[in-house]
């Protein structure tokens, strides 16, 4: 059984909409990644991938309290790109056929941070605060609440494999016969908690991250959300396969010899039944963490071999955490649909390879195939080791 994408709602620090992010990940100049800001680091400036132009509550005035949040209203935003498309799926197969699986790593926990300033500063927590803001299956409740729709609707908290791992998900549902038209996705958005705790490990670069480079130092922190309609009715793309893993290493760091990665990569290459030799690109997880790219260079080089084309759209959007396996899933739909020269989404970086790593063929900018891709792969690998690896290919 095949789980089609028939479209994607897109938002991040590269834009709203399939549109304008397709233009700006292809620019000639390299767009930042949001800002330069100290907003969630007091005293340190940042380079983090924001959404300034978003409501913090944009969402409507009937909303339950407990799903007023900025990640919901993330969320919003990209549903109502594709909402015309979601609304006739719904009124074709029943509100009962229709499931939402989304991949979140925050939730309303700036809603919670702000509220403690609050309880500090007025000696009470404010009149708009609900706990259930923090909820980690607020973006699947709110969806569902908001589309009367009565299928599964659940969340899937992984670190950085969310979304990704929602997906899959998504297209089990289908496969089994539990729905006939999954919303599938991801969001996320940044708070104080999250740049804290990623300092704290010494992994966030404050100036542009530089996957694969010698110089590389860690990550930017990023937000954003990407929403599918999935079904079984042929569309521009599809999923066409998956892989899942643990590699039960280590609470923060990969497996070093990447072990579960190229167990997730060899998972999705069996299941979508095409060989290696078929992938036409591979967007890394790319996090320019030391341990990240040597991992995850070795699996790709191990599994794929050296010939492939590879790149890292962090530096664009930066790292979007539970929502950056559907962002960049959605940076692999523009990829195959609507791209008959075959463009590949650029690796921006110094250039200055790492001898450590195996030697991979970089798509730099303008690179491109010459003609359309048919299967592209896309990683996602998170703190605890969950691994998830996509393959997506032409409808």
């Amino acid at each position: 059984m095949t789980a089609f994408l028939n479209t994607v709602g897109i938002r991040c620090a590269l834009g709203r909409g399939q549109d304008a992010v397709r233009q700006a990940m292809w620019q000639a100049d390299a767009p930042m990644a949001g800002e330069v800001t100290d907003r969630y680091s007091p005293g340190r400036q940042l380079l983090l991938g924001t959404v300034n132009d978003l409501a913090d509550d944009a969402a409507p005035a009937h909303t339950e309290p407990r799903h007023r949040s900025r990640n919901n209203a993330m969320l919003l935003d990209a549903l109502a790109q594709v909402r015309p498309a979601v609304d006739d799926a719904i009124a074709r197969v029943g509100p009962a056929r229709v499931a939402v699986v989304m991949g979140t790593s925050t939730s309303g926990i700036r809603e919670g941070e702000l509220a403690v300033q609050g309880l500090v500063r007025d000696g009470a927590l404010p009149q708009d605060y609900h706990y259930g803001q923090q909820e980690l299956g607020s973006p699947a409740s709110f969806l569902a609440a908001m589309l009367g729709t009565k299928g599964p609707a659940y969340t899937i908290s992984t670190a950085c494999s969310s979304s990704a791992k929602a997906l899959a998900a998504g297209a089990r549902l289908l496969r089994h016969g539990l729905a006939d038209v999954v919303l599938a996705g991801g969001v996320d958005t940044l708070c104080a908690f999250t740049v804290a705790g990623f300092s704290a490990l010494e992994s966030v670069s404050a100036a542009r991250c530089n996957p694969l480079s010698v110089n590389r130092n860690g990550i930017n922190l990023g937000e954003g959300a990407a929403l599918f309609l999935m079904s079984r009715e042929a569309g521009p793309v599809r999923l066409a396969g998956w892989g899942e893993s643990s590699d039960a290493h280590h609470v923060s760091a990969p497996d070093p010899k990447g072990k579960g990665a190229r167990l997730a990569m060899q998972q999705a290459l069996a299941r979508a039944g095409i060989g290696a030799d078929a992938i036409d690109y591979v967007n890394l997880h790319g996090t320019a963490t030391p341990a990240n790219d040597v991992m995850e260079a070795h699996a790709v080089a191990d599994v794929l071999g050296h010939e492939v084309p590879v790149s890292s759209t962090k530096p664009l959007t930066g790292h979007t955490l539970g929502a950056a396996g559907a962002i960049e899933a959605a940076l692999m739909w523009l990829t195959l649909s609507g791209n008959p020269h075959g463009r590949l989404p650029p690796h921006w970086w110094d250039g200055a390879a790492d001898a450590a790593l195996p030697a991979l063929y970089v798509a730099g900018p303008g690179s491109t195939l010459g003609r359309t891709p048919r299967y592209v792969m896309s990683h996602s690998f998170a703190f605890g080791g969950s691994n998830c690896v996509l393959v997506l290919g032409e409808g």
